[in-house]
């Protein structure tokens, strides 16, 4: 299998929503098409990826450095052993020849666009879905068909209307969510709290439901947070502060008495690495969110998983941040503990395909080959736009 092109498009978010940090009015996402000279059932097999919810598209980066990269390799050096399949480790390192350690930034989410795509394309040439192969190519025993999802909602509205809070929480239980998230550190603690009283209005118990800070707070702030919601016990308490300060992390676990969560906005296994050294986070009690969409894709959050391993922590305490197809796929070919899902904002790329229902709390794939990307309805359109 072989490369003849690639094409990317930035796709801009509909969502008039905001965190305790950014508005999301602005952000795109881009969407890649790696066209191979490979043929399945009669149709080129054309992998699609892109990077993730909350950052923004990086088709300035694809095209100046990481597709030319990609396209000036001899062929052979970006496949397997038979030339099947693409080798996504290979092309990772052939799209990070002469790029410095650290600073990973935008280009970690860049160059995880393209590494999607290949295992998509992969999926797609062997004809299967994508966690599958996944599971196979990492050598997860007893892959499930389904995993455990929460819903991300609760963001700040203009309006601040808690009732309205309410009721988007019982809509996802009724849509047979069974866990729940919201946002926390966008207005002053006492407005919080009343908004933590009105989410859980909409809620079975307060163990169903974390709250995410964005890192947005500083110690201090933190822990006062902390202080406030101990009595609820709720499921998590989510990036109280900077995602690099990891003596803030340190003393909030050390204080607060519920789990934490953090990572999403960790791109490499070194990071990772310094988080469980130095941030106080505890195997089999608190959560990791990185997201293979922003940390230059599978290989490299693979490698965070065999980090966390290593230091005694279980796979299933990672619960993948995006809330999209590609991070199902990812979290059941691996075996984690669950991923996010976004019903009901971030589209087109938040959520999941129309046939891959809820049920008690879990999401099954369907049994396209590939992530299902064109099987989103309101991705769809911008697939046929870049392929035409």
């Amino acid at each position: 299998m072989r490369i003849r092109e690639i094409r990317e498009v930035a796709v801009r978010l509909r969502a008039d929503i905001q965190n305790a940090v950014v508005s999301f009015d602005e952000h795109d996402v881009s969407l890649v098409a790696v066209i191979t000279d490979a043929e399945r059932d009669g149709r080129p097999v054309v992998g699609l990826g892109f990077n993730s919810i909350g950052r923004f598209a990086q088709g300035g980066l694809m095209r100046e450095r990481f597709i030319p990269r990609l396209m000036k390799a001899d062929a052979a050096s970006l496949t397997d052993a038979v030339g099947e399949l693409f080798d996504p480790a290979a092309a990772m390192a052939t799209m990070m020849k002469n790029e410095k350690p650290g600073g990973h930034g935008c280009r970690a989410g860049a160059v995880a666009a393209l590494e999607l795509a290949l295992w998509d394309a992969n999926a797609k040439a062997r004809g299967v879905p994508a966690h599958r192969l996944i599971a196979e190519h990492f050598a997860v025993a007893a892959p499930r068909d389904s995993v455990p999802v929460y819903a991300a909602g609760g963001y700040y509205s203009a309006d601040g209307d808690l009732a309205k809070l309410t009721e988007e929480m019982r809509g996802y239980a009724e849509q047979g969510y069974t866990f729940f998230k919201m946002k926390i550190g966008g207005a002053d603690l006492a407005t919080d709290m009343r908004r933590i009283e009105a989410a859980l209005a909409g809620v079975p118990s307060a163990d169903r439901l974390a709250v995410d800070a964005n890192g947005r707070f500083d110690r201090d702030t933190a822990l006062a947070y902390g202080r406030e919601m101990a009595g609820y016990g709720l499921r998590w308490y989510e990036e109280a502060g900077d995602p690099l300060d990891y003596d803030l992390n340190r003393r909030l676990v050390e204080a607060y008495p519920h789990p934490v969560a953090t990572g999403e906005n960790l791109f490499s296994r070194r990071d990772v690495e310094n988080l469980v050294l130095f941030g106080g986070m505890r195997p089999g009690v608190d959560y990791f969110q990185m997201d293979p969409g922003l940390s230059y894709g599978l290989v490299e959050f693979a490698a965070m998983i065999d980090t966390l391993e290593a230091h005694g922590f279980d796979r299933r305490q990672v619960h993948p941040h995006g809330g999209h197809v590609i991070g199902l796929h990812v979290a059941i070919g691996l075996g984690l503990g669950g991923c996010e899902a976004y019903p009901g904002v971030f589209q087109p790329f938040g959520g999941y395909p129309g046939a891959c229902a809820v049920g008690d709390g879990t999401v099954a794939p369907t049994d396209a080959p590939g992530f299902g990307i064109e099987e989103k309805a309101e991705l769809a359109p911008h697939v046929a736009g870049l392929l035409e």
